[in-house]
């Protein structure tokens, strides 16, 4: 008999990447233009019929996804240690 916990067919849990690099927030916007220049080049192939994978249409616009993800944290990251919130008092 099965295990009562597991289903049949039921996948793994996925769990977060981690990284391997920490990156300053210029290194992330340099990183930024580099990928949105590939990205327009790619679309450019595509559009002319000469891009061989179009799949790296998609993983080029997952990564720049990425890339903005890490400096809105990097931004946030700076932000709040340069402000500190005032304590409110509660009576």
């Amino acid at each position: 008999m099965a295990n009562k916990d597991t289903k049949a067919g039921a996948k793994a849990p996925v769990k977060a990447k981690t990284a391997t690099e920490v990156k300053t927030l210029a290194e992330l916007q340099e990183e930024l233009v580099k990928l949105h220049a590939d990205n327009l080049e790619s679309r450019k192939s595509h559009k002319q019929g000469e891009l061989v994978n179009p799949h790296v249409l998609t993983v080029q616009r997952k990564n720049i996804a990425r890339i903005h993800t890490a400096i809105a944290v990097a931004i946030k990251a700076e932000t709040s240690t340069d402000i500190k919130s005032p304590k409110v008092e509660e009576k």
